[in-house]
């Protein structure tokens, strides 16, 4: 049985140990329990808030079962990891494997992540009953590595049918773009966490390159679910807000937990990002052929 990646999303919590379960309590005054997990089934702790202590048996219970504890900064995205000195080989196995992976393999899944991600463009587009042909039919002109850049040829066609003619994504302005900006760095942050959670490094990416970007395997993975995002910045725009406000956040942040459909039901978009992170080490070892990524309508 596949374990449990526990992430404490919620502020002022005390976690402690208790006959082999990781015990979550709230801080205030009633002490209140909160919840609790066996330790045996905990894959990572995912520390993400604010106000958090720990009993340091908690950091030695996970140490001692090769659980590492995540560690995130103001921004969300993981600022340091606790890594266990007892079976940390499985860390050091799957960075090698990360390090030595073939360029071959690196262009092949950076294209399977190319088709995925213009599918789900194509998919919006028609659920909104909007042309999406064509932008369907690019996602069969994607090669090994995208050498042609089918990628940035999809986004030209998809955002004005997306936003309207007029719309051009520009990183730096407010308004549709600003929420657009939002709802990536919490999809980053997400999708970072997941990366890190499953002994992946962050930075050994399979397309981008940047040498100053610490998370480039991170936005590579991240490129399939940024549909999602869109989706819900369009119902913020369509309903009037177009301003980044505790409203606007709250919906984008929704949207990690919101079902997605996937090939054997329906998921949070949360669980299936930890799976596509889970898959990448299963090809990397050599254990499955091809990554885990949305279903393809």
């Amino acid at each position: 049985m596949p374990g449990r990646i526990v992430e404490i999303a919620n502020d002022n919590r005390f976690l402690s140990v208790y006959r082999g379960f990781l015990v979550v309590r709230s801080t205030q005054e009633e002490r209140e329990e909160i919840g609790r997990v066996p330790l045996d089934d905990i894959d990572a702790l995912i520390c993400n808030a604010y106000g958090l202590s720990y009993t340091n048996n908690v950091l030695v219970a996970l140490a001692e079962r090769g659980s590492p504890v995540v560690l995130c900064g103001v921004n969300h995205s993981p600022v340091g990891v606790i890594w266990p000195l007892d079976g940390n080989h499985y860390q050091s196995r799957r960075i090698d494997a990360q390090i030595s992976c073939k360029p071959t393999l690196r262009k092949q899944l950076w294209a399977s992540i190319v088709i995925s991600k213009i599918h789900q463009q194509a998919a919006l587009l028609k659920e909104l009953g909007r042309p999406h042909m064509a932008i369907k039919r690019l996602a069969k002109q994607v090669r090994s590595g995208d050498p042609n850049n089918i990628e940035a040829q999809a986004a030209r066609a998809y955002w004005p049918l997306l936003f309207g003619p007029a719309f051009r994504r520009n990183r730096t302005e407010a308004g549709v773009n600003g929420l657009l900006n939002y709802g990536y760095t919490v999809l980053r942050s997400c999708v970072g966490r997941a990366t890190v959670a499953a002994g992946l490094h962050p930075s050994i990416g399979f397309h981008h390159s940047n040498e100053t970007n610490p998370m480039r395997l991170v936005d590579d993975l991240m490129e399939p679910y940024r549909p999602f995002i869109d989706q819900t910045v369009l119902t913020l725009v369509e309903s009037g807000q177009t301003e980044i406000n505790s409203e606007s956040k709250r919906q984008l942040l929704t949207t990690l937990y919101s079902d997605i459909r996937t090939d054997t039901g329906k998921s949070p978009l949360t669980v299936e990002i930890q799976k596509l992170s889970t898959s990448v080490v299963h090809i990397l070892m050599g254990q499955v052929n091809s990554l885990h990524l949305p279903t393809i309508s």
